[in-house]
């Protein structure tokens, strides 16, 4: 199981990246993207909208479930991954890198320290 040290990670099995600007990228863990096994459809927020931190923003579908996707942190949809729309199954081949979901610019920064480090999430879905 891949759980990068340089990641944030959520109880719901999302994991946000800082990136420059105070805007976050967005996926789901490689654990969340095994157990669901072989995505097919992903529901994505529009640009523009805004979300409080467990918000509900997405959908991953799979070929056994589906499952809602929440917003880690406060902030407003800035990018969302359109390669997803032709292709759901990146998230399964590269959840971390290729497969990213949507990007937030913060409106509560300090959200972050509130959620898992590595060693913390892998303790959980261990």
């Amino acid at each position: 199981m891949n759980v990068p040290d340089a990641l944030k990670y959520t109880e719901s099995h999302e994991w946000i990246r800082p990136d420059e600007g105070g805007i976050v990228t967005v996926g789901i863990t490689d654990y969340a993207q095994q157990e669901m096994t072989e995505l097919v459809y992903v529901e994505l927020p529009d640009v523009g909208q805004q979300f409080s931190a467990k918000d509900e923003i997405a959908v991953v579908e799979s070929v056994k479930s589906a499952s809602d996707i929440y917003a880690p942190v406060s902030g407003e949809v800035v990018e969302v991954n359109e390669a997803l729309a032709d292709d759901a199954a990146i998230v399964n081949n590269s959840p971390f890198d290729d497969g990213w979901l949507f990007r937030l610019k913060l409106s509560n920064p300090s959200e972050i320290d509130y959620l898992m480090g590595a060693e913390a999430y892998t303790s959980r879905i261990s």
